[in-house]
């Protein structure tokens, strides 16, 4: 099969607008968590998310075009065009019909679909819907643009699998290039749900941490006292390429794309298997698929959203996996710094373990307050400081609601 590998990166995250600000904020520990300025939060459980910072709308879009695309299109294209940016990627030089976009988004434009209905709701009744609501809503939108602002004619799509989306996305990008159906794409996820309709579902699921006095201690992956995860929101994109084709152009490469998976729990729509089964599962196989051996791993950045019944079972299922090997890698959780962006996550993920591999170093897991005596104390879990160390192969992983689980394997270019 051909060789794929990642040629281009963009980032627009709770900790920084591009590549360098989000890797220097995880690196730092830094924390995304602040009080929520979007909406007013007294009547919520929950008041405190991890918001983009800074972004102005103004500096990428002009008035017309910002009107016609919803927050999470905006943040898909704005990560987009860094990544294409980044490549070096002549388009005027390359097969556009073999160029595609595969983009993922959890939910999709909620933010547009929250305000049309509320206006309609406190209207006079008649149904004045703005005519770009279903393409601002609807989760291919950020894709699709992508697709039409880079005249890319290949295959183009999104993935929706809740939180394991833009995981879905890489390892389908990895395997149409390797079917050589494909020679580039731009790959990834977007999402921009901190809002009333956001916050106030997952609080209604008590799935979100209500720490409010101390917002940037409340994601807390693996301690004791966590008590649910913290919203986030942002995109992430990589550029993704045949790696001959990469190589005759003369491409700077990151790190090689060499392996994935996806599984499912066929268990339970909001709960993970305590067993960890399904997870368990997608990593054993995304290894086999990068023809590696476990002992092989040097990090992997876990789903770890700081929910009392998902970390026990990732942690349980890296055992499984990875035997006593488990014990000489590093395993962090960068959640604890970003929040947890839904479909989007697992493409900044991706980002921070492929930087990783580059620089040799691993984003520490903050917050760690409190052993959990069902988490195994002599796990490295790279908490609350960054650590140095040769990292050859790193693996991420995303889980989502209804059971979805993805993992992804890069790896330096041998």
């Amino acid at each position: 099969m051909r060789r794929a590998v990642v040629t281009g990166l963009g980032a627009l995250t709770p900790l920084g607008n591009d590549i360098k600000s989000y890797w220097d904020g995880l690196i730092s520990g830094k924390s995304g968590a602040a009080p929520i300025t979007y909406f007013d939060t007294t009547n919520f459980k929950t008041q405190f998310a991890c918001e983009v910072k800074n972004f102005d709308p103004s500096q990428h879009f002009d008035r017309r075009e910002s009107k016609r695309l919803d927050p999470y299109m905006q943040y898909g294209l704005v990560a987009g065009s860094q990544a294409m940016e980044d490549s070096g990627i002549d388009v005027e030089k390359i097969n556009l019909d073999r160029a595609g976009v595969i983009w993922a988004s959890g939910i999709g434009g909620l933010r547009t679909l929250e305000d049309e209905v509320g206006a309609f709701a406190t209207g006079n009744g008649m149904p004045r819907y703005n005519p770009f609501l279903v393409p601002k809503m609807i989760a291919d939108g950020a894709g699709n643009t992508l697709s039409i602002k880079y005249g890319f004619r290949g295959i183009s799509y999104a993935t929706v699998s809740a939180c394991a989306s833009s995981t879905n996305a890489i390892s389908i990008a990895l395997d149409y290039i390797r079917m050589n159906k494909a020679d580039i794409f731009i790959a990834g996820g977007s999402e921009a749900t901190i809002c009333p309709t956001g916050v106030g579902g997952f609080n209604a699921m008590k799935a979100m941490s209500t720490r409010n006095d101390s917002p940037e201690t409340a994601s807390r992956p693996f301690d004791a006292e966590r008590d649910g995860f913290v919203l986030g929101e942002g995109a992430g994109a990589l550029v993704i390429e045949e790696y001959e084709h990469a190589r005759k152009r003369g491409a700077t490469i990151y790190a090689e794309l060499c392996g994935s998976a996806m599984t499912s729990d066929a268990y339970h729509i909001t709960a993970p298997h305590p067993e960890g089964r399904g997870a368990a599962a997608v990593m054993d196989l995304a290894v086999k698929d990068a023809q590696m051996n476990p002992e092989s791993m040097s990090y992997v950045n876990v789903h770890g959203t700081s929910t009392p019944l998902g970390d026990v079972a990732e942690i349980k299922a890296i055992q499984k996996v990875f035997g006593d090997h488990a014990y000489n890698m590093n395993i962090g959780s960068t959640k604890s710094m970003t929040g947890h962006l839904l479909g989007a996550a697992g493409a900044i993920e991706a980002i921070a373990a492929i930087l990783s591999t580059k620089y040799n170093i691993v984003p520490p897991t903050i917050n760690h307050f409190t052993d959990d005596p069902d988490i195994d104390s002599k796990l490295n879990l790279t908490f609350n400081s960054a650590q140095e160390r040769e990292i050859n192969v790193a693996l991420s992983n995303t889980f989502g609601f209804g059971g979805h689980n993805a993992s992804v394997i890069f790896s330096k270019l041998k």
